[in-house]
């Protein structure tokens, strides 16, 4: 039985202070795909979920306009606060929020997230990328465990009682049911990857052409 939301949030703030010094080569080459492929820009507020210690957002927050962290663990957000203010950061705010409920509201034109949808079930995926799309951002960019192909059962990169990695297959799903076009996947590793979508404007919609 995965575990429920109030014990990730309770590993999470166990792991906070020290978290950062856990960071895998993969998860480094995926943070640093998902804040380029971000491509911020001065005039946006870009909002990041599952933000974790800030890894995300403090990186992008020299370039944007605004940044949002969102996360569940109090433990990690108060470690976010920490590097925002040792680092002279002050375009970024941090305060709780999840997937389903990231609790915003004003305009996003990007939105971030990596190595935290792998917690979701597919079904809880598919939920989030629909709350994220009713956000209406210009892009969205997906960070994080999933399946290029049969896992190794032997060799995982995920915790499976914990985790829960969808397929690339079915994040694009989602993704293209949620209004988004699949612009770029870039593979970090077997299990590992990042999406980048783009919203579709309503004018690009296909109209049926009467016959």
């Amino acid at each position: 039985m995965k575990k429920s939301l109030e014990e990730h949030a309770a590993r999470f703030d166990e792991k906070a202070e020290a978290y950062d010094d856990d960071e895998t080569p993969e998860y480094r080459a995926c943070a640093g795909l998902v804040v380029e492929l971000a491509a911020a820009e001065a005039d946006d507020t870009v909002l990041d979920l599952g933000t974790g210690t800030g890894a995300i957002a403090l990186q992008i927050a020299p370039d944007a306009g605004r940044v949002i962290g969102r996360d569940i663990s109090d433990g990690m957000l108060d470690r976010a606060r920490e590097k925002a203010a040792e680092r002279g950061i002050d375009n970024v705010a941090f305060g709780e929020g999840r997937f389903r409920e990231p609790n915003v509201d004003e305009p996003v034109d990007v939105v971030t997230t990596n190595f935290a949808m792998h917690h979701l079930s597919d079904a809880e995926k598919r939920e989030a990328i629909a709350v994220i799309a009713d956000l209406d951002p210009d892009r969205f960019v997906l960070g994080d465990v999933m399946f290029f192909g049969e896992p190794d059962p032997d060799d995982p990169f995920y915790t499976p009682e914990v985790d829960d990695p969808a397929t690339v297959g079915t994040l694009a799903d989602a993704l293209t049911d949620g209004g988004f076009a699949l612009t770029r996947v870039e593979r970090v590793h077997d299990q590992v990857g990042v999406l980048v979508a783009e919203r579709v404007p309503a004018e690009r919609a296909v109209v049926p052409q009467d016959r």
